[in-house]
């Protein structure tokens, strides 16, 4: 003791610390340790300076000691402790083990990685890049789940395609209304291909678009996708289709089929039934060309392929009227506002469609190579003022239906394209080639001038889905941008102030 009453730390902490080594009498268990934290951390620094060399069993027997505190001491010492051999308090997380199951107690490894707090989180911190990967990809899958159980269902759906269509839908009832059911058919990608047709009543245009869609000329025409007219509408005179019906193919090939135009029986089912028309049309006729001027100037806008039917050469009515629907066609929307005072004979404005005249039940002498060469020369000089782009993108010649022609014989060639009438190929519908001086000559069959309908409809289908695929808009379309276009463009040609002023002057 000193004179001032209190002790020398010299000699009688380190002089006891000493007695309690020799002996090893104090230590006891967990909880009962007299020496207090504030002595643990006075005496090692002073043993270091002291230099002297203790055996490692202490150091062991004192882990459980440390071990023992409350959680809140636990913290203090591994803040203030400088770099010892002393175990941290974080001891028990054993971050080193998770990685490297072979390091044992005592080794380097451990000793290095429990020296201090600071590097154990850095050690925790050095863990977390490989978990992302299984949290991401736990969080994606149950994003839409309430389970775990249902995550894989939820991930297959995402990958799947969209519904296969079996048979049309309206795009556009009977009363020239938009319907939006053709919207869950639909993906966002923007290879598509749009194709819709228009013709006179009667001239088979459902037939031709079932047989491009999805079916084939041997099946029942009852399970086509667009239904042909029965023969009890064939009979009485009507019509089968109302207003554009739809269908998508898992080729991404969008069919529109519309309504007869300038149909005799809309007009009749008009005046025979006393419908109502709507408050701006005075008369039924004046209605019913309306409907198709409508039709036909909403199929030049959304269209990259338009195919005009026939079933004779030629109506020169029809050609008036593709004239009159490209005159009332609605301006392409355009992104810069220098491009929207552009008059509608500029090309880089306005976007027109492909034109495809389809010569449907055509017959033998049709197939003629002079006949075919004055059909062609007689559609370029009809269409030789029109916009839409009636030449250039489909030819017969490279169809090898014509395997005498080279391909300099049509100058004037235009899209232009011959269906013979739908027979069957049995022996009965066939004229036999021989007579009874050659009967060897019976046995095969009679000429036909061309192609079996199978066989033509194939080259057709060929032709039309390797059109090119113009831009519609001044966008680029996926398949769900273009229904709301679409959409758009349908109501503005039903606002249309062209159309309005059109039929005004036809009363």
């Amino acid at each position: 003791m000193s004179e001032s009453g209190h002790s020398q730390p010299g000699m009688y902490g380190q002089g006891r610390r000493r007695r309690r080594r020799r002996g090893d009498r104090d230590v006891g268990p967990p909880g009962q340790n007299l020496s207090g934290p504030s002595r643990d951390r006075d005496y090692q620094p002073r043993e270091r300076r002291d230099g002297s060399e203790d055996p490692p069993g202490p150091l062991i027997q004192k882990t459980p000691i440390i071990l023992a505190k409350p959680p809140g001491e636990r913290a203090k010492p591994s803040q203030n402790t400088p770099v010892s051999g002393t175990p941290v308090l974080e001891k028990p997380i054993m971050l080193m083990k998770a990685r490297d199951d072979g390091v044992k107690p005592g080794t380097p490894t451990e000793s290095a990685a429990q020296s201090s707090g600071p590097p154990s989180k850095i050690e925790r911190e050095g863990q977390r890049p490989t978990q992302p990967v299984y949290q991401i990809q736990n969080r994606g899958m149950s994003a839409s789940a309430s389970s775990s159980a249902l995550d894989p269902m939820v991930g297959q759906s995402k990958l799947l395609p969209p519904e296969k269509m079996k048979h049309s839908i309206k795009l556009v009832d009977d009363q020239m209304n938009w319907c939006d059911s053709a919207m869950e058919y639909l993906r966002d990608q923007t290879d598509m291909l749009v194709v819709g047709v228009i013709g006179l009543q009667g001239t088979g245009k459902s037939t031709i678009m079932s047989l491009l869609s999805a079916n084939t000329p041997e099946e029942d025409q009852r399970s086509f996708v667009f239904r042909p007219q029965t023969q009890e509408i064939k009979e009485r005179g009507g019509n089968q289709s109302t207003g554009i019906d739809f269908f998508i193919t898992q080729e991404r090939v969008i069919f529109l089929d519309t309504q007869p135009m300038l149909s005799p029986s809309i007009l009749d089912h008009l005046i025979n039934n006393d419908r109502k028309l709507p408050p701006e049309y005075n008369l039924p006729h004046t209605y019913v060309e309306m409907q198709s001027l409508q039709i036909a100037a909403f199929l030049f806008t959304v269209c990259h392929v338009v195919i005009v039917v026939q079933d004779w050469f030629t109506d020169l009515n029809l050609y008036r009227f593709l004239q009159t629907a490209e005159m009332l066609k609605p301006s392409t929307p355009s992104a810069s506002h220098d491009s929207t005072g552009s008059s509608g004979s500029d090309d880089g404005a306005e976007y027109y469609p492909h034109i495809v005249f389809l010569q449907n039940k055509a017959r033998r002498d049709d197939f003629c190579p002079r006949n075919l060469k004055n059909m062609h020369m007689v559609v370029d000089k009809l269409m030789a003022h029109s916009h839409l782009k009636y030449k250039g993108t489909l030819s017969m010649l490279d169809c090898n239906v014509f395997p005498g022609l080279g391909q300099d014989y049509l100058t004037t060639e235009v899209n232009m394209f011959l269906l013979p009438v739908q027979e069957n190929d049995g022996e009965d519908n066939l004229t036999k080639a021989g007579s009874g001086t050659y009967p060897l000559f019976s046995l095969l069959p009679g000429y036909r001038g061309h192609p079996a309908f199978s066989t033509m409809v194939s080259k057709l289908r060929s032709q039309i889905l390797a059109m090119p695929r113009c831009q519609l808009s001044h966008t680029i379309l996926t398949e769900k941008n273009w229904f709301h276009y679409a959409a758009r463009i349908w109501d503005g040609v039903k606002k249309s102030s062209a159309l309005s002023e059109y039929s005004r002057l036809l009363c």
